[in-house]
């Protein structure tokens, strides 16, 4: 019994790790926001790396998008940016995604364009989109996404140096009509606004957001093409780009608007196509987990293995071992008062995290959702049986299923409009 006590708090030691760690990115993410008051944008206001407005591309791939494909190329077509072209790629939809995209080039000529391919997946939508774009910076972008005017202005100026080869925006969800999607956007702060801040700070940014991130045509054309044979190509070409020797920036006030999955089969099945996208790509650039040669970001990297993928089944063995200690020895070595289950789940530190993310993205609004805050728990480990079920799926050679989330259309931001152009 007292073999099984111990077990579990040995397992629960590098759980512990990784939130002591989480904590200690706020001062990175707080260094992150000095030198961002200290630096300018750059003499074109762009970025202090270009000397003049670069030519700029937005990729936008689309499968059965009709409901969406509208009010966000109409939100990106609405841009302050001067030299901008948009590349809608229709990825063999049998909706009238299409026949939208046209139309949307007809309403704005000489600013989209509209191309169509046989159904091949994302990968191969955006490459095809790449190759027909005609810019030095390219933005690709998911279709259901709904951008701000200042977005991409904001997006460049993350190009701080001629060593950022990427630069990732931040995401926020559209559809705030639902308990969960309400959640979501509470605690994406903390994923995004803080531990993003962080990382870039330390060089190790992980992931460029499908939703919105900026390469260098330059750096595109050296380190290939996007994959078409995993399940995250966003992640994947971030870690050849820190391969090839770049940085990877976040670009905070770059924000887009996109949806966020409004149920639970929708969530489960969404992060357990991150999650194979996470193992997909671990495997495919297995040297460089814990290798000093590629720096900060090689070390980070099995930092991220185990959190992200060792961590849950660390979870789960202690919850077996700690209801093996309630069927055998009652409650007798749990926590006593409310105060104590407090501490020991961490909830004043995820609160503190919380309020200090929030306050970074300036988005004290959302504080309006903190009723939702109890079942931030439960999300936690629903996420520990996402990886479990992505564990089985690659190990099984399961096919590589998109899932893509159905979608409503709802914009329910202050401040954004439709793709008509009516406030929402």
């Amino acid at each position: 019994m007292a073999f099984v006590a111990a077990l579990v708090l040995v397992l629960l030691v590098p759980l512990a790790a990784a939130g002591i760690v989480r904590f200690g990115m706020v001062p990175f993410a707080l260094v992150f926001e000095a030198r961002a008051r200290r630096s300018g944008p750059g003499p074109a206001g762009y970025g202090p790396m270009f000397t003049e407005a670069p030519r700029l591309s937005v990729v936008v791939p689309a499968f059965e998008e009709a409901r969406v494909i509208d009010q966000c190329v109409r939100s990106i077509a609405r841009s302050d940016y001067p030299h901008l072209e948009i590349v809608c790629v229709d990825d063999g939809s049998t909706d009238d995604t299409f026949a939208r995209m046209q139309q949307l080039a007809a309403d704005h000529p000489g600013v989209v364009r509209a191309l169509r391919q046989a159904n091949a997946g994302k990968g191969a939508a955006l490459n095809t989109g790449i190759a027909a774009a005609a810019g030095e910076v390219l933005v690709l972008v998911d279709s259901d996404g709904v951008f701000r005017p200042d977005t991409l202005t904001m997006l460049l100026r993350g190009f701080r140096s001629p060593r950022i080869g990427a630069v990732c925006g931040n995401d926020r969800p559209v559809n705030l009509d639902r308990t969960l999607t309400r959640l979501l956007s509470l605690i994406s702060h903390v994923g995004t606004g803080l531990m993003r801040r962080g990382l870039d700070v330390l060089g190790c940014l992980p992931v460029v957001s499908g939703n919105i991130g900026a390469y260098r045509r330059d750096v595109l054309d050296r380190v290939g093409p996007l994959r078409t044979d995993t399940l995250g190509e966003d992640l994947e070409l971030t870690w050849r780009v820190h391969r090839a020797g770049f940085q990877v920036a976040f670009a905070p006030q770059a924000l887009v608007y996109a949806e966020s999955p409004s149920t639970l089969r929708g969530l489960w099945r969404q992060r357990v196509r991150w999650a194979r996208g996470l193992l997909q790509t671990i495997e495919m650039h297995w040297p460089m987990v814990g290798n000093p040669r590629y720096g900060a970001f090689g070390v980070y990297l099995l930092f991220n293995l185990v959190t992200q993928v060792i961590a849950p089944f660390l979870q789960l063995s202690a919850a077996v071992g700690a209801g093996w200690l309630l069927a055998v020895d009652g409650t007798d070595w749990l926590p006593r008062t409310w105060w104590a289950w407090v501490l020991l789940l961490g909830v004043p530190t995820s609160l503190a995290l919380l309020a200090l993310a929030l306050a970074l993205d300036r988005a004290v609004d959302d504080l309006r959702h903190l009723w939702t805050v109890p079942l931030w728990p439960l999300y936690s480990t629903l996420m520990t049986f996402v990886v479990l079920d992505a564990v089985r799926l690659e190990l099984g050679n399961a096919e590589n299923r998109w899932n893509k989330l159905e979608r409503t259309g709802t914009v329910s931001v202050r401040g954004l409009s439709d793709g008509d152009g009516r406030g929402s």
